[in-house]
């Protein structure tokens, strides 16, 4: 086993070794070297990397990394220098673009990723009723009854909070 393959096979990446195998992977797979910043972002959760156009960085979402590894992680990273290589060579970078799908295609990169499994969801602790027409709304947070009105015939509300808060 080489070095490049116990970096993507360990489970805790820095940013460091992560930049390093961005880099091999494009010279690898695109014969054109990156020469901006990748990292890992703890914040991305709906999508497994995100292309930077106006710094040319690439973030890759550590969630995705520790759930399903280096070879999802991988055609991430390809999908992700599609985008990077593209719109430096002022072709089609986006996902609609002929140049795009084909350069994905060429290089094994994965069009969409895995989705993460359903993040925790808060229960709702209030209630909004419309005295006009009795329907009924569910907040997760207090509302100031003073600005809103109901949607469905504009009455006023009533809000009441939950002895026991509502999964949602």
């Amino acid at each position: 086993m080489d070095r490049s393959d116990r970096l993507t096979n360990s489970r805790q990446m820095s940013d460091r070794e992560l930049q390093a195998w961005v880099e091999r992977i494009s010279l690898e797979y695109f014969g054109k070297p990156f020469l901006h910043r990748a990292v890992f972002n703890a914040r991305l959760r709906a999508c497994g990397g995100r292309y930077a156009l106006a710094t040319h960085h690439i973030d890759i979402s550590r969630k995705h990394y520790e759930m399903y590894g280096p070879e999802e992680t991988e055609k991430i990273i390809k999908h992700e220098l599609c985008h990077y290589h593209l719109h430096l060579e002022g072709k089609g970078y986006r996902h609609q673009d002929r140049d795009f799908q084909e350069l994905l295609h060429q290089v094994g990169g994965t069009r969409y990723c895995r989705a993460l499994p359903e993040r925790r969801t808060h229960p709702y602790r209030y209630k909004l009723i419309c005295r006009k027409c009795g329907q009924e709304y569910y907040r997760k947070r207090r509302v100031d009854t003073g600005r809103y009105v109901c949607g469905k015939c504009r009455g006023k509300l009533q809000i009441i909070q939950l002895d026991s808060p509502i999964k949602s």
